[in-house]
């Protein structure tokens, strides 16, 4: 089940979507649009396919069957250098952050300067201060090695890394993983206060649904190979097992609360 909007206000357009590992059918003609400037949550079950999609979009999985677009481009069949391409136009925020343990902070986001222009050092270093600065990071913290950072810094410079070329999108793969209720909420406030500053669209893989609450337009859960979009209010009463489970039980009628 998928949304069917005006084609200028989507950013992602997802149609006829199936991923296959084996005999074991993760996406069965999945539709999906999420529209510009929306914050769009992802949740469901394991195995339900999650970060397969988010993968799946990004290019870094190639599909079974079914076409993707972002800002109408479409995703798949294309080669590298054409792909490459299309990335410029989105940051990723992986779990955990990601980030290169050799590298400094400074040094982990200019890695996509680095690799997307030929712009000088001096210009990297004031552009990396930027957004260090931009995802609430002290300017000390520049010149420290992921060893040094606890969670909640590792996955603030990975933030400022994905909002390093200054894309119109954004992917969080779990970003409050790991972190305590209060730095949870704390990145749960920054990455909204960016989403508005910024105008930015945001497609969410989480399992917090804190976070859903505080943060998302729309969710799309991923129940059964398909998809169910709404909201946490409208998905309380959604019928399906795991749905119930997730949004009505005692966890879900609490972050409501």
């Amino acid at each position: 089940m998928g949304d069917e909007r005006p084609g200028s206000d989507i950013a992602i357009k997802v149609r006829g979507l199936v991923n296959r590992f084996g005999d074991v059918l993760v996406h069965d003609h999945l539709d999906l649009d999420v529209m510009r400037g929306e914050v769009l949550g992802v949740v469901g079950g394991s195995g339900s396919g999650k970060s397969v999609l988010m993968r799946s979009i990004i290019g870094l999985h190639e599909p079974n069957e079914g076409s993707i677009e972002v800002f109408g481009e479409e995703i798949r069949n294309r080669d590298a250098k054409e792909l490459r391409h299309l990335q410029k136009n989105w940051g990723v925020l992986f779990q955990e952050g990601a980030l290169f343990s050799s590298l400094t902070v400074a040094e982990n986001v200019q890695v996509p300067l680095r690799e997307y222009t030929d712009m000088s050092q001096t210009l990297m270093n004031e552009i990396a201060s930027l957004k260090l600065d931009m995802v609430g990071l002290p300017e000390h913290a520049a010149a420290k090695y992921p060893s040094e950072l606890s969670g909640g810094m590792k996955k603030r410079a990975g933030l400022a890394r994905a909002l390093a070329l200054d894309p119109p999108l954004l992917f969080l793969d779990e970003p409050t993983a790991g972190l305590d209720p209060i730095s949870a909420n704390q990145f749960d406030e920054l990455v909204l206060d960016l989403q508005k500053s910024l105008g930015l669209t945001l497609f969410m893989v989480t399992h917090d649904i804190d976070t859903l609450r505080a943060t998302t337009d729309r969710i799309a859960v991923l129940v059964d190979q398909t998809i169910r979009i709404g909201t946490v209010k409208s998905l309380v009463h959604d019928k399906h097992p795991w749905i119930q489970e997730y949004f009505a039980g005692v966890r879900g009628r609490a972050a409501l609360a």
